[in-house]
């Protein structure tokens, strides 16, 4: 495994070496419009095994993207997953690993020309990636509220996981760290809590877990649909998904971010109004400690959300 990059991408149906993948500079304003994933496979030490998590609810999500960008993506969901796990296995992960599929036209930009050919099949790659996991860190995050605001869907709908989306979340990024935070919260248009940049935020508040719902202007993620599960059913937590104000942060008992890349961030203060105590709350503790062993297979239940590598 080269640690620059690896030696194999998935790209338009079959495993290439990294340095075939390559598009021309024209292509690069055309690139806004792409759709991506992010996804994660997890190192089981004990078995040395990687585990794929929830490949196909990935892809599922990927599919709804490349719809509503209209774009020609002749591949299915199987195909998708199918690839992901070659790649890994060509590329001889053994450790924490991610992945990135994206949609992308390779060809010139048109211009103003934004309806795209349906003659014209978009590429798609899938590269892959060591990346630690940072499910055990011992500390939460100081977060502020961003000025921005979180596009709405009757503008740049959230549920697709383009590019362009993302200008969103960058600029509360890099306001929030300016201004001298670790993470971003953003509120929606009617003023209630969004999402962070890249993450779905949920709150623990007199025993209950609480998180906005998807038509809060979020992203219909993967790993609070995990959380909102597990807390349920292995955890017996109440679950509400409903409309959370600015102010009801503020006097949460515990918060964190849940999302891919972050996984489970537990959340120690916002706008400098600490949360609890200021530690890692124990309700926050208990669904991160499932969900770490979950993604493992080191707790065998939801053996269909897995794919052994």
């Amino acid at each position: 495994m080269n640690h620059e990059h690896p030696e194999f991408l998935w790209y338009n149906g079959k495993i290439v070496p990294w340095d075939n993948v390559t598009i021309h500079a024209t292509v690069i304003p055309s690139l806004t419009s792409s759709v991506f994933e992010g996804i994660r496979a997890y190192w089981n030490p004990d078995e040395g095994r990687l585990y794929g998590f929830r490949f196909r609810e990935h892809y599922e999500r990927f599919a709804d993207s490349i719809k509503l960008m209209r774009m020609n993506v002749p591949y299915s969901v199987d195909e998708f997953v199918d690839g992901s796990v070659e790649t890994l296995r060509r590329n001889g992960h053994d450790s924490d690993a991610y992945l990135r599929p994206a949609a992308y036209s390779g060809h010139p930009h048109q211009g103003g020309h934004w309806m795209p050919d349906p003659d014209q099949v978009q590429d798609v790659f899938i590269h892959t990636k060591s990346w630690p996991s940072i499910l055990t860190r011992e500390d939460g995050i100081h977060c502020g509220f961003s000025s921005w605001t979180r596009i709405p869907d009757h503008i740049l709908p959230p549920r697709i996981k383009c590019h362009a989306n993302y200008a969103n979340s960058r600029l509360a990024s890099i306001e929030t760290t300016i201004n001298g935070y670790e993470g971003a919260l953003i509120l929606n248009m009617q003023g209630k809590v969004a999402e962070g940049p890249g993450a779905c935020v949920m709150m623990v508040r007199r025993g209950k877990v609480i998180t906005p719902p998807v038509t809060a202007g979020i992203l219909e993620s993967i790993t609070r649909d995990t959380l909102i599960e597990i807390s349920r059913d292995v955890l017996g937590l109440e679950v509400e998904e409903r409309d959370i104000d600015r102010t009801e942060l503020y006097v949460a008992d515990e918060a964190f971010f849940c999302g891919t890349g972050l996984e489970v961030i537990p959340i120690a203060s916002i706008d400098r109004y600490p949360l609890g105590d200021g530690q890692i709350g124990p309700l926050t503790l208990k669904i991160r400690s499932l969900y770490h062993d979950l993604v493992r297979g080191i707790d065998k239940r939801y053996a269909h959300w897995r794919i052994a590598i």
